[in-house]
Parts: C-alpha cells; structure tokens; sequence
C-alpha cells in the first residue's frame, strides 16, 4: 500500500498525517504545539488508542519534522522510509501563481520562496520544509497544495482595495485570503451535515486558531474573506495584529526611530495580536486562564470575540442571512465559552445556542431549533483534503 505524508504547518504549530492509499485511511496522525517556544509538546497518536508524547524546549520546523520521521519508524507505524511514496505541503501564499496543487519542482520551490511577502510567517517556513523532506526522502515526490486557491475566484468587488486601478493591476494587489484549504472543507462538510446541494449554501466559515479567518460562502463558493494581501489582516490573532489604520506604520517608524519596515511588519506579526495585548502568551488557553485576575488578558479575550463578532455579522449583511454559521479550527472546535461569547454579540441575528450541544462539542449542529441560523461546530480536515487533492494529482 501507498502511503502519502501530509505536512501543515502553522506559525505556531505542526500538524501532519500519515494516510495507507488509496483507502484513505489515517495510520498516525501528530502535532507538535508551541514551535520555537519554551515547553514545545510532541505528540504521536497511533494504533488502538496509542499514543506518545514528550516535551522538548524550542522545537523549530526543521527538528520537528526529523523527530517526526524518526518517530513513525521507532513505533513500529512503518518499517522503512521507503514506505512513504508522496510528501503533501501545505503552503499558505500562492498568490496569482498557484490556483491548484502542483507537483514541487525547483521552479516551484523558487516560486514559493518568491510569494513570502505575502506571508511572511509562512511561506519561508513551508518552503524550508519542502527541502527538509526532500533532503530526508530524496526519492519521493513532494507536492504544494495552497491555501489561498479557494479564494481565487473572489468577486472583484471583494478582491480589490481602493487603490488606484492602475497600481492594482500592474502589481497584483488583491485580497488572496489563506486558511482556503479548510473553508473549503468545511463548506463541504456543511453540504453533508445539512443534507443539502453545495451550490445552494450560503455560510459564515469561523476558521479560529492561532492563525483566524472568517469567510462568506455563497452558493459553494468564496465571496468574502477577512485576510487579505497578506493572512496579517483581519481579526485579532495570536500574535498578528489583524486589521489596523496603515497610518500607524509610518507613524511608529518616526516615533521608535526606526528605518526598515520590515522591522515594523515583523512586530505586527509576531509580537501582537493576542500576545500583544495581553502580554501573556500568543496561546488562548494561557490567557484564559488569567482573564479573571488579570485585566490585559480579559482585554485581549474581548478584542478577539469582538473583532470576529464584527466580521461575521458583516458577512451575514452581506449574504442577506445565511444557512449556517461553522465554528472551526483550534479554538473554534474546542473553547465552549468562545462560541457561545461570539453567538451572544450577534443576538440581534436570532441566533440561539443549545448550551448542552455547545458543552459537549461534539460535531454537528450546536443551535437550538429556534434559531433564525444554524450554528455547526465541525472538526476542520485540512490534511484530509489535502490528500484528496495529491491523489487526483497522482492519477
């Protein structure tokens, strides 16, 4: 049996799974949690239940993906390297460039590295990755899929700033959007769990984890996203500052004498959000935990439900209501209290949670009957749509 890797790696994360091919099937499936930061947690999950953890101070991407290979032959998951025929890269920035999953090629790879500036947190990481797999297994074929595709078709009217036209045009400055792959997913799970056509869908998609993007769905497709030019944009993150008045750039370059932008955009990005404001943890879990005894962690909790609150009822103004509402990704699939916080500050929607559905967290719809919209709370399968895009690839 095939059996193809799938990599996801985040600003602050690594996730990834191992599928047999063609059944689909997951033989192990691991995260590494707080990359580059003290007390990096390495977890293997596997066979009947099993799994193994450890902790290892300031694990980088490139650590984590050998242990990672080190691990799956250790347990017994595989007996050779060579059990791997495909490696499958999440990559957040394709630009204009990459409208579907492509085999890796050193033009590719070059491509890749050439899209950081659209995400800088990203892009550099994933592309180092690419060649730390290729380097561990030089025989096998490395393939990108991007999270930015889903997003290519965006209504001009949504894609395009208020720039002059001409500057649009000439340097590509559109809204490109990220997190695509599971908007995507969700959108079609959506399809399923409310047993209706695709193409008659109208959603809100919540996709809140370190990284967090909202977007409207209408009629299957992506009309609307909160990232941008850049996944810097939109709501609070867990250290991006999301949206902001551009003046602020310039004016913190002459207040903090500094020269280079880029030491601005690196502030925005890494060491804002809720970092920023709490001054805590880029990690929700941390400041949750002292958002009774500590004021700038109640603040930071505030901003971020207030910010998604703002979007999401934006997008449902948009689409004129929706059939659903999607609460995903890390924080959206496992903090009952953020849901309900976010649901409560779009109560003039009639939007009604059933507490005991929204307590168990478990998957499918969280709303009461009464709700003028659907609430579903679905498990994102980012990697699980990847392979499915590798596969058709392949054949």
């Amino acid at each position: 049996m095939q059996k193809t890797l799938i990599i996801n790696a985040g600003s602050s994360s690594l996730k990834w799974q191992l599928f047999e091919m063609p059944a689909e099937t997951v033989l192990a499936s691991g995260l590494v949690e707080r990359i580059s930061m003290p007390g990096s947690i390495f977890t293997i999950k596997y066979g009947d239940h099993q799994k193994f953890e450890t902790t290892v101070d300031n694990l980088d991407q490139g650590q984590a993906a050998k242990m990672m290979l080190t691990e799956l032959q250790r347990l017994a998951i595989i007996q050779s390297l060579s059990e791997i025929t495909a490696v499958a890269h999440r990559v957040v920035a394709g630009g204009e460039t990459f409208k579907h999953a492509v085999e890796v090629t050193p033009t590719v790879l070059a491509e890749i590295k050439g899209l950081s500036n659209f995400a800088p947190l990203h892009n550099p990481m994933e592309a180092k990755g690419i060649e730390t797999m290729a380097q561990t297994l030089p025989d096998v074929k490395q393939y990108a899929v991007f999270d930015s595709q889903f997003f290519t078709d965006l209504p001009e009217m949504n894609a395009i700033y208020s720039l002059p036209y001409e500057l649009t045009q000439k340097y590509h400055i559109r809204r490109y959007g990220e997190h695509g792959i599971s908007h995507s997913y969700l959108t079609g799970r959506a399809a399923e769990l409310l047993n209706k056509p695709k193409n008659d869908l109208n959603l809100v998609t919540l996709h809140l984890g370190s990284g967090a993007s909202l977007a409207a769905v209408k009629n299957g497709k992506a009309y609307d996203t909160s990232m941008g030019f850049t996944p810097l944009t939109g709501v609070t993150m867990g250290t991006r500052s999301g949206d902001l008045d551009p003046s602020i750039l310039p004016f913190l370059m002459k207040e903090l004498k500094i020269s280079d932008p880029n030491e601005i955009m690196m502030m925005l990005n890494n060491d804002s959000g809720l970092l920023g404001v709490s001054g805590i943890s880029p990690d929700m879990r941390e400041i949750k935990a002292q958002e009774q005894t500590n004021a700038r962690a109640k603040l930071a909790i505030d901003i971020f439900v207030n910010r998604i609150a703002k979007y999401a009822g934006s997008y449902l103004t948009e689409l004129h209501g929706a059939d659903a509402i999607i609460f995903a990704g890390g924080i959206g699939e496992h903090n009952a209290e953020l849901r309900q916080q976010i649901i409560t500050e779009l109560q003039v929607f009639n939007i009604k949670l059933d507490t005991g559905l929204n307590a168990a967290g478990n998957e499918g719809l969280i709303s009461r009957p009464d709700s003028a919209i659907k609430v579903l709370l679905v498990p994102t399968d980012e990697e699980l749509a990847m392979v499915r895009q590798v596969a058709a690839l392949q054949e």
